[in-house]
């Protein structure tokens, strides 16, 4: 088995490349060794020293992690990925999708936040994916989108940049009823 790495915008992440599918839909973001308890990859890889974050993709897993060197981590990284796909593990031992808690908006804003989800899925989320992130809607009030950032956005010294450039100005673009991005 062979394990590509990325770097991703945030230096304390890196996203991991398995070969394989991971999640076969949505995504999860685990964020302490206890929430991870309900995935043995994300246990696996929460047993290496220095690990903070795990977030699982469709094909891809980044790992954030606190001041230890990826030099000293990457490799027991990947040995954890290698082993949990050896040992024939399912990713996730429950089969419940993780819940991020119901999206908010207005019954009267409907078609807008049709547009805005649409936008986000087709043009912000294959983008922000490549980076080992997730992004996802979860509210629209007052003009203002709310978007949830896991995985390697969260965190990520540049989303603060790419939330109000790129994406509040596409939106923004598309969308003459936003005015503002922020994150949840």
């Amino acid at each position: 088995m062979f394990i590509q790495t990325e770097e991703t915008p945030n230096p304390a992440t890196l996203k991991f490349l398995p070969g394989r599918d991971v999640l076969q839909a949505d995504t999860r973001d685990f964020r302490s060794p206890e929430e991870a308890a309900s995935s043995p990859l994300a246990e696996r890889i929460f047993a290496v020293d220095g690990v903070t974050g795990v977030f699982l993709g469709q094909d891809f897993i980044t790992v954030t992690k606190d001041t230890a060197e990826w030099q000293h981590m990457k490799p027991a990284v990947l040995g954890a990925i290698m082993e949990h796909y050896l040992s024939g593990e399912p990713v996730l031992a429950d089969a419940h999708e993780e819940e991020d808690g119901d999206e908010f908006f207005d019954n009267a804003d409907s078609e807008t936040v049709g547009m805005i989800k649409e936008l986000i899925e087709t043009r912000v989320r294959p983008a922000v994916a490549n980076d080992g992130g997730d992004i996802t809607f979860k509210g629209f009030k007052n003009g203002i989108v709310f978007l949830n950032m896991r995985g390697a956005c969260a965190g990520c010294p540049s989303s603060t940049a790419t939330l109000k450039h790129g994406i509040e100005n596409l939106l923004r673009h598309f969308v003459p009823d936003v005015q503002e991005v922020r994150p949840v």
